[in-house]
């Protein structure tokens, strides 16, 4: 039965009563001044009085849906340098690997989305990720809630929260994932992960982070070979980029036909896919990276497959080893 009309404005009241409670929760990362004479770090968009304009986004999204972040071997220089804020200073650590807490974490969303990170990323409220006052960047935590005992696993690409009772902030979706988007912070305890071993107890090798650096962009799902995006509105985008490939085909000749397993907006994921897919089948496979709708996509292909028969065994090897569903595609 719908609801009488008249029951509206309460429910736009109370919507707008709840939308403040939740920007109110929100914490902010700071600025960073100068250390030793020197700017450490000046990014457009921080603001430490962002508690009274933060917020989750007013359109809703699936986070079940949006993967976490990938422990990727990061092969360039870390970022770690000595920083103040507020007349504070801060010594990251040169090393994430044994790194363990309890605390109070945050999260970020609206107001900073699109916007760089402190090592050059853009932070998208829809990815799986964390800002840390002394982490190096990148590395990647282990976020528990002591609360329900729900687990993420996040790259840490930011600085903040500089608040001395919270070690960290979130992504907006890992904070929904965590179940505390709505108050605001909750009880965690955050673990450094190492890479290298996280993939050794798994008997898997660890991918590698080939290009430096990728924006952190909205995670999108591979597994049926479908691309399921949300869009924030126009003016929450990040502006357009000049796309590079990630890797080029090495044998881009002509004839043979392509086959598209995924694309992500997550290059880290691109990059653990096209991995596995490269250990296990002889056709050269490779990333392709283009801006659709003012967001990044990485597609992960195969090609070029000499025959049909040879294009029927990929796709029937690639399903049985559950890593997606192969769809030919022209080559672009």
């Amino acid at each position: 039965m719908r609801a009488s009309p008249f029951n509206q404005p309460l429910k736009l009241v109370a919507f707008a009563a709840l939308s403040l409670l939740v920007v109110s929760c929100s914490t902010s990362r700071g600025p960073v001044q100068k250390s030793g004479g020197t700017a450490v770090r000046s990014q457009p968009g921080l603001d430490i009085n962002r508690a009274h304009k933060d917020g989750a986004p007013w359109w809703d999204v699936d986070v079940s849906k949006i993967p976490d972040a990938t422990p990727t071997l990061h092969t360039g220089p870390y970022k770690a340098n000595p920083y103040t804020v507020l007349g504070k200073s801060y010594f990251p650590l040169q090393d994430s690997k044994t790194y363990v807490q309890s605390g109070t974490a945050s999260w970020y969303g609206t107001k900073f989305h699109g916007q760089n990170t402190a090592n050059g990323e853009v932070y998208d409220l829809y990815g799986m990720s964390a800002a840390h006052k002394t982490l190096p960047l990148p590395s990647y935590v282990r976020v528990t809630n002591l609360d329900n005992n729900r687990t993420v696993i996040l790259r840490v690409n930011d600085r903040g929260p500089f608040y001395s009772d919270r070690i960290i902030d979130l992504s907006y979706a890992a904070a929904k994932k965590l179940g505390y988007a709505e108050t605001g912070t909750a009880r965690v305890k955050v673990e450094g992960i190492d890479p290298a071993q996280y993939w050794a107890q798994r008997g898997k090798p660890a991918p590698l982070m080939l290009n430096e650096p990728q924006s952190a962009q909205p995670q999108v799902t591979a597994s049926t070979g479908k691309i399921e995006q949300w869009t924030p509105p126009p003016q929450q985008h990040a502006p357009d980029t000049v796309v590079v490939p990630h890797a080029a085909p090495g044998a881009a000749v002509a004839g043979g036909q392509y086959l598209q397993v995924g694309a992500f907006a997550n290059p880290d994921a691109a990059e653990l896919l096209r991995s596995k897919l490269s250990s296990m089948v002889s056709a050269p496979v490779f990333i392709s990276s283009i801006v659709r709708n003012q967001q990044t996509l990485h597609r992960v292909r195969m090609g070029p497959i000499g025959s049909p028969s040879e294009v029927a065994q990929v796709q029937n090897s690639v399903r049985l080893a559950n890593l997606g569903q192969p769809s030919v595609v022209t080559a672009e």
